[in-house]
């Protein structure tokens, strides 16, 4: 099943910067902030800053209940793998692929 879009990332340069940048613009604190992943939850959505990611730029990342299955129906379409099946931590996996539009979809299973 697919949840929908409810995290963002933005790949920035300066993550200090961003930070205040983002605090300031969302009007809320973050709650995950960490040398590798910020991120601010707002309306049941995380917009989340990372120093760098494999996408090269900023991704919308669908929530599913199936990563695997999501990846291979983007894999059957066409789509060039960006980010395989990886875990980033307390069983969240996440991977992302490019479509023959070379738009980013991201994948999250929690």
């Amino acid at each position: 099943m697919n949840k929908g879009i409810k995290t963002v990332l933005y790949p920035v340069e300066d993550m200090a910067q961003s930070k205040a940048l983002f605090a300031k613009l969302l009007n809320v604190e973050p709650y995950v902030d960490s040398p590798y992943y910020i991120s601010f939850k707002v309306n049941h959505q995380d917009i989340g800053l990372v120093p760098n990611n494999p996408e090269n730029g900023l991704t919308a990342f669908f929530h599913v209940d199936n990563i695997k299955s999501s990846l291979q129906i983007l894999i059957d379409s066409g789509d060039e793998i960006i980010g395989d099946i990886t875990d980033v931590g307390g069983g969240r996996l996440v991977a992302s692929a490019k479509d023959s539009s070379n738009n980013i979809i991201g994948l999250i299973q929690i």
